[in-house]
Formats: C-alpha cells, structure tokens, sequence
C-alpha cells in the first residue's frame, strides 16, 4: 500500500511540474482549458495524478475551474495589495534584521540584474526579494508568499522580458535603505516599487492584442 501511495504522489508531482512549467513558459496560455485525459495518456498515468495536480496549481493560483489563470485588472490589483502589506513589512524588518552575508547577495543580486541574461535577471530577481522575505523571520509571511511564487513568477516575468523601466534601479535603492538600517525607508520603496511592477503590468494587459500577460 506505502509503495502503491508512493507511485501515486510521484505521478501527482510529475505532473504537476509538467503542467505548472508550460503554464510558466507560455506553452499553456491564460484561458486554456486543460484536459486531463489528453494529459494522462501523454504523461502515461492515470486521471487521478492529474485531479491531485490541478488542485496543487489551483492552491497556487495557476489554474482554476481546470483552466489556465487568466488575471483581470482587479486580480492583479488584490495580488499586489496582498505583496506589497506582506513586503513593505519584510523589508522593514530587513532593515532590522538582515545578516550581512545576505546585503552581499542582495548586492549579487542587483549585479546580474544588471548584467545578466533574461533568465538570470529572473532567477535574481526572485531570489532578491525571497531574501528580504525570510528575513522577516514571519513563518506565515513567508508560507503565503511561497504559496504565491508561481503566479508571482507570471508577473517578474512580465516586468522583465519587457524590460520595465528603473526594476534594478530601485532593487539598489531598496537595498541601500536595508544597508543602512532605515526600516520605514526600506519600507516605503518597497511599496513604491511593488506599485510601479502592478502599473507596468496593467499597461501590457491593456495594450495586448489578446488581453493576456
């Protein structure tokens, strides 16, 4: 029975990283209906592994009612709300907090956010702001912004690939506000840069041809 439950929790992964990686590369884009026989017979599992998955990206946000997530204004808007309370206090307490091994990788971070490709700009921007959110040391906190990171990494992608005016630009000034121990400072940038990633956005929802990120 273990063995049995273990075949099953593995299908249910691999499936899972199936599907979550061709909603996050495009493949599957906002609005696809996702049809669970056609993915059982390509994957070679059965339906179930595939019911247990979408439950998993919908907990995540990626997929609701068996369809590719497909934000609205006012989606995007709760999300940034939701960020911007849960960061602007991360980065706050950063300011308190932070060990200076992690302002020297904040600092690395910044660094290829300059000089890297686009994946690499991505993987760095991630891990900059995963950095101040652990240093929150709020174990709620940074649950609920795990349990977003994938709908999250829709939107960096986005900001990135569009290349959004001043993103590393204010990367470093958040980053000089956490060096120097000014929590309100690092706060408020925060906040301030989260707005301006929920404004550049909604510019490129508005302005696509299909009303898809």
């Amino acid at each position: 029975m273990t063995q049995n439950n273990n075949k099953s929790r593995s299908a249910s992964h691999q499936a899972y990283e199936v599907i979550r990686d061709r909603i996050l590369n495009g493949d599957l884009p906002g609005g696809t209906k996702i049809v669970e026989e056609k993915l059982a017979t390509e994957l070679g599992i059965s339906r179930t592994p595939i019911r247990e998955a979408l439950r998993q990206l919908g907990h995540e946000g990626l997929v609701v009612n068996k369809k590719v997530v497909q934000p609205t204004e006012k989606d995007l808007r709760n999300l940034f709300q939701l960020r911007s309370l849960l960061e602007g206090s991360a980065a706050k307490s950063a300011a308190t907090y932070l060990p200076v091994e992690d302002l020297t990788s904040l600092s690395n971070c910044i660094q290829i956010g300059r000089d890297g490709a686009p994946e690499e700009i991505m993987a760095a921007n991630e891990r900059f702001h995963k950095i101040i959110v652990q240093a929150s040391g709020n174990s709620l906190m940074i649950d609920t912004i795990d349990r977003m990171k994938s709908i999250i990494y829709l939107f960096r992608k986005t900001v990135v690939l569009y290349n959004r005016p001043r993103l590393i630009d204010e990367h470093e000034e958040i980053y000089e506000a956490i060096k120097a121990r000014d929590g309100e400072k690092a706060k408020q940038l925060m906040e301030s840069h989260l707005q301006e990633d929920l404004d550049f956005c909604l510019h490129i929802l508005r302005s696509s041809s299909n009303g898809r990120l």
